[in-house]
This record gives structure tokens, C-alpha cells and sequence, in this order.
């Protein structure tokens, strides 16, 4: 049971699923229609190019999942930890994370593979820097698992079992800002196509800086 939630938990969780949402949908829509927040389908890609001894798709497959590795492995190197608590450096995760996301813009404007790459890797960092608090998994990059726990949830409701009602609210509101996210993408894609990559660039940003205060805030002591 989830007892005390932080609010900052579900501010920056809701803002960094609907970021995620927004960055999945201009992957999908641009010229190599790439997932960019999780690998799964990559994954089942890259198998079906080796099966069809396909030169071309197993080296874009592979790329795009080392791309995500290193990604969760930067952010790994940098935040230290897998539990989720306030005084780790996701700020610096996050600012990276934009500034990938920046410099990916003219790449893929231009079809040059490098942007995706870059593009996932900044994803692969956000999905490493979040996983658990307070007994919650805390997804913001996928939906696999977040639908999976509402089912769970919802079944054991009609059994007539005992259910953590504020684990679901939380996990609705990741749900829906993901999916709120991903139309806001679409939207932003067919007026300016690559370019809408700066919007959650710079959201991320925005997170990133309002994290760096509050931190500052509740724990000026905190070692970085």
C-alpha cells in the first residue's frame, strides 16, 4: 500500500509520461516510424531481420536498442540508484535528456539516422531515472505494465478483494497523460513535423529546473 505519496511524484510522473507521449508519437510519425520509449516491438523487429537475413534492418534494430542501453546506462551512472527519492540528480538526467532531444532535430529534418538514435537514448535515460517509490512501480515510457496493474486491480475489485485505490489513481493519471501526450505529439507533427521534437525538449527542461528548485528547497543540505 502506497501510504504518503509525495506530490512531486505525481506532478513530475504526469509530466514526464505525457513528454513520453509526446516524443513515442513524433517517432512513429517521422520518416523510419520508430517507437522511441520502450523496445519491446524493436525488440520482435530485430528478430524478424534476422530471420530474413535483412543487412539493413538488423543493424537499424540493433543501433536503436544499444541507443536505449546506453541511454538507461547513462542515467544509471548518473543518478546512482533505482528507488526513487528526492535529492538524486535528475535534474542533470533530465538536461541531458533535452539536449539530446535538441540536437536530434536537425538530424532527422535531414533523414539522418543518428537523430533516432539520439532521440531513443534520451528516452532510454527517462525510463532508467524513475522505477520505484513507495512499493509503486513508476512508469512513465511504457504503458504494458501500467495496464497490467489496473487489470489486476480491476479483477480483484469484482472478486470483491480489498484494492490500493490511490496506486490506481496514480497509475490512471500516467495512463491518460500518456495517451494525452501522444495526441498532443500528432498534433504538434503535422504542423511542424521534426521540429516538434523542441516541444517536449523543452518541457523536459522545464521539469528538469523546477525539480533543481523544489530540491533546492525542501533539501539545500542535499549532496549532488
Amino acid at each position: 500500500m502506497i501510504d504518503k505519496l509525495p506530490r512531486w511524484v505525481w506532478a513530475g510522473g504526469a509530466a514526464l509520461a505525457s513528454i513520453a507521449g509526446m516524443i513515442n508519437a513524433i517517432g512513429f510519425l517521422d520518416f523510419h516510424h520508430q517507437a522511441m520509449t520502450h523496445m519491446t516491438g524493436t525488440t520482435t523487429l530485430l528478430g524478424i531481420a534476422v530471420t530474413e537475413r535483412d543487412a539493413g534492418g538488423l543493424a537499424q534494430f540493433s543501433l536503436a536498442l544499444g541507443a536505449f542501453v546506453i541511454g538507461a546506462a547513462a542515467s544509471g551512472a548518473i543518478v546512482g540508484a533505482s528507488a526513487l527519492r528526492l535529492g538524486r540528480r535528475y535534474g542533470v538526467v533530465l538536461f541531458i535528456e533535452a539536449m539530446l532531444l535538441v540536437c536530434a532535430v536537425p538530424l532527422l529534418h535531414a533523414h539522418n539516422d543518428l537523430g533516432t538514435y539520439l532521440a531513443i537514448g534520451a528516452c532510454g535515460m527517462q525510463n532508467a531515472m524513475a522505477s520505484s517509490f513507495s512499493g509503486a512501480v513508476l512508469r512513465t515510457t511504457h504503458m504494458s505494465g501500467i495496464l497490467t496493474d489496473l487489470g489486476i486491480a480491476i479483477g480483484q475489485r469484482l472478486r470483491g478483494h480489498a484494492i490500493d485505490t490511490k496506486r490506481v489513481r496514480l497509475y490512471t493519471l500516467l495512463f491518460t497523460a500518456f495517451l494525452a501526450g501522444g495526441v498532443v505529439g500528432a498534433i504538434a507533427f503535422a504542423h511542424f513535423e521534426e521540429a516538434a521534437l523542441y516541444g517536449p525538449a523543452l518541457l523536459i527542461g522545464t521539469v528538469g529546473f523546477a525539480y533543481a528548485i523544489y530540491r533546492q528547497k525542501r533539501m539545500p543540505e542535499a549532496s549532488t
